[in-house]
């Protein structure tokens, strides 16, 4: 464990964890939820409304950020969280989602993966040492290992392949490392077999990474299959290092991910569907484009402490309706700020021992419309 950084397990309910991450610039309450600055930005949210909403920590991608700044503009400027104007930790994702989801002209072999930019075509090869330089340079908290991520469902023989090249490469990306003040999070592949997946998370623990992250869910699978997967990974992990799972998710995914001992997350969610007049409350969902809310004096939350709740919820599909940029604004603020509340309402749970009770509450609610 590099000095500095780690997790201190403060209380837990069932498998459920509560605690706190120290990094070297600062120290976030665990569970976590990391809004996702893609290019050093939560869309449509200036920095210091994203830290209103209660975030401690922000995520941004190694693959955007080296197409466009570039990693060097980003270390000029004195490494992500300053150049961003963010005054806490932050975390960098390899880019090997990106390149399954994004690149053109893809190709993967053993020494990496070599493709086009989505934006000029230009040809780029990102290899596990690749990766950890770029992120290196981008200074964050916690940089990722490099892994190979399939879609699913996939055959097992394809999932396997990709999760023994994930742990080659896992190896290679320590190897790469250079900096004393980052931490490098290993990332357990395996798809949907809980016997890959229980494989990988032996091999990756016995490596010294400071953190583990579960990759390769909310590509395709439903919520059933994922809690499957996480409850044959999370046994597995070490209890004195922080689980990540990313990409996810939903509420109710995060609910039920917190119940398998997962610390941190990441999502667009917030921000994607804010932009879309879609916001999150603990009644469920609103859909703000709906004629229901035209003479709705309500806020969208009663009790909610964000900016966009000091209006009505009339106002704000008002604002929708009329094409304002300040309706997704203000949409985003909230689901932002909602799931930071989701978060600190589930660790008040763990703390008090009843997390169960919470949890059963919640869940129904989050798979409902809240109209």
């Amino acid at each position: 464990m590099h000095a500095g950084f780690g997790i201190t397990v403060e209380a837990t309910d069932g498998t459920a964890r509560a605690g706190t991450l120290a990094t070297w610039h600062g120290s976030v309450p665990t569970p976590l939820f990391m809004p996702v600055a893609t290019l050093a930005s939560v869309k449509g949210v200036d920095i210091g409304r994203v830290a209103e909403t209660g975030a401690g920590m922000i995520l941004a991608n190694t693959y955007h950020l080296h197409l466009r700044p570039g990693e060097e503009i980003v270390a000029e400027g004195g490494g992500l969280a300053r150049f961003m104007g963010w005054n806490g930790p932050t975390l960098t994702d390899s880019g090997g989602f990106q390149v399954f989801s994004l690149a053109k002209q893809v190709k993967v072999t053993e020494e990496g993966a070599f493709f086009r930019s989505h934006i000029d075509g230009s040809a780029i090869d990102l290899t596990p040492e690749r990766a950890i330089h770029i992120q290196e340079r981008l200074g964050a908290d916690v940089a990722m290992q490099l892994d190979e991520v399939v879609a699913l469902p996939a055959d097992r023989e394809r999932v396997d392949a990709a999760m023994r090249r994930s742990l080659r490469w896992a190896e290679r990306c320590l190897a790469a490392r250079t900096r004393p003040d980052q931490a490098m999070f290993g990332i357990v592949q395996g798809g949907l077999d809980g016997d890959l997946r229980q494989e990988s998370a032996e091999a990756l623990r016995a490596l010294p990474f400071e953190g583990f992250a579960v990759g390769g869910l909310s590509v395709g699978e439903g919520p059933e299959a994922m809690g499957e997967a996480l409850r044959a990974t999370t046994p597995h992990l070490p209890v004195d290092k922080p689980r990540y799972l990313m990409g996810v998710g939903q509420p109710q995914d995060i609910v039920n991910a917190v119940a398998a001992g997962i610390d941190m997350f990441d999502c667009v969610l917030p921000t994607r569907c804010g932009r879309n007049s879609l916001v999150y409350t603990f009644a469920g969902q609103v859909r703000l484009r709906n004629a229901c809310h035209a003479t709705d004096q309500r806020p969208l939350e009663e009790g909610c402490p964000c900016l966009a709740c000091r209006h009505s919820r009339s106002y704000i599909r008002h604002l929708f309706m009329a094409g304002e940029m300040l309706g997704p604004v203000l949409a985003s603020i909230h689901n932002l700020t909602f799931y930071q509340r989701l978060v600190a309402r589930l660790r008040a749970a763990i703390v008090a021992g009843e997390f169960a009770v919470v949890a059963a509450d919640l869940l129904p609610r989050f798979t409902t419309v809240g109209e």
